[in-house]
C-alpha cells in the first residue's frame, strides 16, 4: 500500500486507514471477535492507521483496539477527546484535558498516545489560545505525541490549520462533500498539515448497497439521526438526503471502473485528491475491510471521472450541503 506522511506528526501511514467507531457503537453490534477479525484483516492488507474516540461505545472501541495494537509499532492508533462532557467552550481546559488523556491512555493501554483530536468542538474552541497551549503541555509532558482536530466545517478547519501546533486534521470528504477541496485542502498542504478524510463513504450510501427499501437498526445513528436528532446531521449521509443521495449513487455508478466496487470508486475518487494523508472508512467485518484497503490500489482515476462527480455533485448535492459545512 502507498505510504504518506500525516502531515507535522511525521509519521508515515497506509493511504488508506481504519475508521473504528463502528467497533464501539451506533452501527449496530459487533462483537469484539468480530472487531479483532476486522482489525486484522486491515492490517493484513496494508493499513497502518486506526482512529478511534473515547466516546465510541463510551472507551469499548478504545479498549479493543489497544489491545489489538499491544506489540504494533508498525500501526499508529489516533483517538479523539471532547464529547464527554456539555459541548461548552469553557469544559475545553487542561485539568479536562488531563482526565480525558488518562482514561483514553489506559483504554489503549499506552504511556503516549500516537494522535489526540479534538472531537468536533465549539466552534469558539480553535479560536481559543489557552485550549492550545494545553495541548502543547500534554506534549511537553509526553501523554501524547502530537495533537489535531476533527472538524465539523471548512471555517473551523481553516482556524485550525493556522495553529503552529496542529498536526492534522480530521474533516468529512467524499464525492458527496466536495466544499474542502476549495480552501482546506490547498491551506493544509501549504502549512504542511496532514488530511484525514472521514465519513468517506457517506455513512454508507456510496457503497452503492442500499436502496429505497433498506432499514438500518434502531441503535444505528442512520436511523436515529436522520435529522440531527443526536448529534450534527451532517455526521450521518454526510447530511444529505437519503432518497437524494441513492440517486447520486445510481449515477455515478457507471463511472465506477471495471472490477471495482462503487466503495472502492469512492475512496479512490478520495486518494486522488491533493493534499489528503489518509481515508478512514469503517468497517463491521473482515470482507469490508479487505475490500476497502484495496481501493489503494486502484489507478488514479482520469480526470472525465472527476469532472462527472464535480457535476453530480453540483446539480444534486451542492444545494443541500455546500453553504452549511
Amino acid at each position: 500500500m502507498e505510504h504518506r506522511v500525516l502531515g507535522r506528526t511525521g509519521r508515515q501511514v497506509g493511504v488508506v486507514g481504519l475508521g473504528a467507531w463502528q467497533l464501539g457503537a451506533d452501527w449496530g453490534q459487533v462483537s469484539e471477535d468480530d472487531a479483532v477479525a476486522t482489525l486484522s484483516a486491515a492490517v493484513d492488507e496494508g493499513v497502518t492507521f486506526i482512529d478511534t474516540a473515547d466516546v465510541y461505545g463510551d472507551g469499548r472501541s478504545e479498549q479493543i483496539v489497544g489491545r489489538f495494537a499491544k506489540g504494533r509499532p508498525e500501526l499508529t492508533v489516533a483517538t479523539k477527546m471532547g464529547r464527554r462532557v456539555e459541548q461548552l467552550p469553557d469544559n475545553y481546559v487542561l485539568a479536562n484535558f488531563r482526565a480525558w488523556n488518562e482514561r483514553s491512555r489506559q483504554n489503549l493501554g499506552v504511556d503516549t498516545i500516537d494522535l489526540v483530536q479534538l472531537h468536533c468542538p465549539p466552534t469558539a474552541v480553535y479560536s481559543a489560545d489557552a485550549v492550545f497551549d494545553a495541548l502543547d503541555t500534554l506534549v511537553a509532558e509526553k501523554k501524547l505525541a502530537a495533537y489535531g482536530v476533527s472538524v465539523e466545517t471548512c471555517e473551523e478547519a481553516l482556524t485550525a490549520i493556522a495553529r503552529p501546533g496542529v498536526a492534522s486534521v480530521q474533516i468529512i470528504l467524499n464525492a458527496f462533500r466536495l466544499k474542502p477541496l476549495e480552501r482546506v485542502l490547498p491551506a493544509a498542504r501549504e502549512a504542511g498539515v496532514g488530511i484525514i478524510a472521514r465519513v468517506p463513504l457517506a455513512s454508507g450510501l456510496l457503497s452503492g448497497r442500499y436502496d429505497e427499501r433498506t432499514t438500518f437498526a434502531p441503535d444505528d445513528h442512520r436511523t436515529y439521526n436522520r435529522h440531527g436528532e443526536a448529534f450534527d446531521v451532517g455526521e450521518t449521509f454526510s447530511g444529505v438526503d437519503f432518497a437524494t443521495g441513492l440517486e447520486a449513487v445510481r449515477r455515478l455508478a457507471p463511472l465506477v471502473p471495471e472490477g471495482a466496487t462503487m466503495a472502492q470508486f469512492a475512496l479512490r475518487w478520495i486518494l486522488d485528491q491533493p493534499g489528503v494523508s489518509v481515508v478512514i472508512p469503517g468497517a463491521r467485518n473482515p470482507g469490508q475491510a479487505k475490500a476497502n484497503a484495496s481501493a489503494a490500489a486502484l489507478e488514479p482515476l482520469p480526470a472525465s471521472t472527476t469532472q462527472a462527480v464535480q457535476d453530480v455533485y453540483d446539480e444534486l448535492i451542492r444545494p443541500q450541503v455546500h453553504d452549511r459545512w
